[in-house]
């Protein structure tokens, strides 16, 4: 069925919005999904923060040629849909993970990341990535492992520490006291001895007689 001007004017502009803010953009390939099944894929994307668009093939390369999209567009086999989001994860992430449950029904053709086209097996890969918020997650788990890492090691470091001042302390309580004794000479009894009566001078017949 042949669409307006109107309307190819109407879809260019909401293609042009969505890739202008886009981190990635993913090519699905739903031509298998019911209309309940394809309601289910919108929420779950819509939930994860993902823009779901189907659009004409001829449309959707008019608006990434306008955006300037870098490498060789991937092989976009029956019904194009677009998956579009600021996260560089969700919107691949999102579809990959639908498939995973509706097999044969959907799958990812390629996408555009950063301004460059993917091939399937690139989109897929990166699909495979946790998203922006499971990474946080996991540095915030790596985070804490190395505090914890820290915290045994300073812990242990204290423990010993602590070992060895009482050691230590062990060690001086079980010195045995040694008293030292310090001799002293004996004393030499000391003998007093009379000290010598002065000598008297005999007196000289001559001074006796006077």
């Amino acid at each position: 069925m042949a669409i307006t001007k109107a309307k190819k004017v109407e879809i260019l502009a909401k293609l042009d919005e969505g890739l202008k803010s886009a981190e990635t953009v993913a090519f699905v390939n739903f031509h298998k999904l019911s209309v309940g099944e394809v309601s289910a894929l919108r929420k779950s994307l819509r939930e994860a923060g993902v823009s779901y668009y189907v659009a004409k093939k001829t449309l959707v390369k008019r608006a990434l040629d306008a955006r300037g999209v870098e490498g060789t567009q991937p092989e976009l086999a029956g019904e194009l849909a677009l998956a579009w989001s600021k996260d560089p994860v969700a919107s691949a992430k999102g579809v990959h993970e639908f498939a995973k449950i509706h097999k044969g029904k959907i799958s990812l053709m390629g996408g555009v990341y950063q301004g460059k086209y993917f091939s399937k097996e690139e989109i897929t890969t990166l699909a495979s990535i946790p998203s922006m918020q499971g990474l946080r997650g996991q540095f915030v788990g790596m985070l804490n492992q190395s505090i914890a890492s820290v915290v045994r090691v300073f812990d242990a470091k204290a423990k010993k520490e602590g070992e060895m001042v009482v050691l230590t302390e062990v060690k001086e309580e079980a010195k045995p006291e040694v008293s030292v004794e310090v001799s002293t000479p004996e004393e030499t009894p000391v003998v007093a001895t009379e000290a010598p009566a002065p000598a008297v001078e005999e007196a000289k017949p001559e001074e006796a007689a006077a």
